[in-house]
């Protein structure tokens, strides 16, 4: 089975310890995981990512457009350069506007798994490419926060 994920990447208020906890005890669950999928975004993937890697599941990053480390900041690139590292990785070559290339790496990654987690507090997403954008053709895990 292949997992995926899609989540916010920051929002008031939210436990990332917690967060963190709920995906450990739900990957635990899902014993026939054989890899997952992520973006490497902000909050939720890059946890999903690191909690995976920790339960050694191998990881697929699908890079939504070229220069795609210019959308991350300090700390969070620093993440994202260290689990990148770790991943197997899928370039899209997207060359028009970012919300439309994030949108097609969120597609990617849920028509590339069985199950998606989504890390989401169910409101509806600001522009395109969202966590609400995301429709599988499997199960959906979802951590409401």
């Amino acid at each position: 089975m292949q997992v995926g994920v899609s989540g916010h990447q920051h929002r008031a208020g939210i436990d990332w310890s917690w967060v963190a906890q709920a995906m450990r005890a739900q990957l635990s669950n899902l014993r026939q995981a054989k890899r997952i999928f992520s973006s490497l975004a902000t909050g939720s993937d890059q946890i999903f990512t690191e909690v995976a890697i920790g339960f050694g599941l191998p990881a697929t990053a699908v890079i939504p457009l070229e220069g795609y480390e210019r959308y991350f900041q300090a700390s969070d690139l620093a993440a994202y350069r260290r689990l990148l590292a770790q991943c197997d990785v899928v370039q899209l070559d997207w060359k028009g506007e970012p919300e439309q290339a994030f949108f097609n790496a969120g597609k990617f990654v849920v028509e590339n798994c069985e199950t998606l987690f989504a890390i989401w507090d169910g409101a509806e997403v600001e522009g395109l490419g969202g966590t609400a954008d995301t429709r599988g053709r499997g199960s959906v895990e979802s951590l409401l926060v």
